[in-house]
């Protein structure tokens, strides 16, 4: 094989296996899209409680087991900058995603949920719900 035509060879080899291993990989198009956003924003009871604070937040990681739940964030208040629009007066924020409301309605009356409400209501003074679909 002349030398050139090796280059070319090998050149071409490498960009097919970049294409092919790049095409292994789901792309930002493939991502699952879930129209139904839950937000709930949890104020303690004992806001300088890191123990109701850390069992408020294992209580809410447990809603993830719930089969309609497709996925959950959970966050504690971030010590970011001082501005009029940022509220950090919260504890513990709860984001799920549904596949459509009627998932988040099995979500309300499931078990898990009713025994995380069971199991932790004692802990939080305030709660509020921001439900939104996909616009």
């Amino acid at each position: 094989m002349k030398k050139s035509n090796r280059r070319k060879f090998i050149g071409t080899a490498g960009l097919i296996a970049v294409g092919t291993a790049a095409s292994a990989f789901p792309s930002s198009s493939e991502k699952p899209v879930y129209p139904v956003v839950h937000h709930v924003f949890f104020w303690l009871k004992n806001p300088a409680s890191k123990e109701d604070r850390d069992q408020l937040v294992a209580g809410v990681k447990t809603l993830s087991k719930i089969e309609t739940v497709r996925e959950l964030h959970v966050g504690i208040v971030a010590s970011t900058e001082k501005r009029d629009v940022v509220d950090n007066s919260w504890a513990v924020s709860e984001l799920m995603f549904f596949s459509d409301l009627a998932g988040q309605a099995t979500y309300q009356t499931h078990p898990l949920h009713l025994e995380f409400i069971k199991n932790c209501s004692h802990l939080w003074e305030k709660v509020i719900v921001y439900d939104a679909v996909k616009a």
